[in-house]
């Protein structure tokens, strides 16, 4: 084995491990950002984030959104305080 052959065996094993990295980020970041926020229901939006990121990506986006949704029930103590 060459110094290049070892050379494309490093590139290869960290294109790799990156691209594990970032569909673990992936798959774990619409649930963390609804425990961040107060989600009422963060475990639903981290089972969502990972379904959908195995089940194709098209609808994670869909998930991620969700995570950032304001609450209707946060809105509803919001204005009874209020009044």
């Amino acid at each position: 084995m060459g110094g290049y052959d070892i050379f494309a065996w490093v590139v290869l094993v960290i294109l790799i491990a990156s691209a594990v990295g970032v569909f673990c980020i992936a798959g774990w970041l619409p649930g963390h950002i609804a425990k961040t926020r107060g989600h009422p229901w963060p475990q639903a939006v981290t089972v969502a984030g990972w379904v959908t990121l195995l089940c194709g990506f098209a609808l994670w986006p869909v998930a991620l959104i969700w995570a950032y949704v304001d609450v209707p029930h946060r809105q509803v103590r919001e204005r009874e305080d209020v009044v």
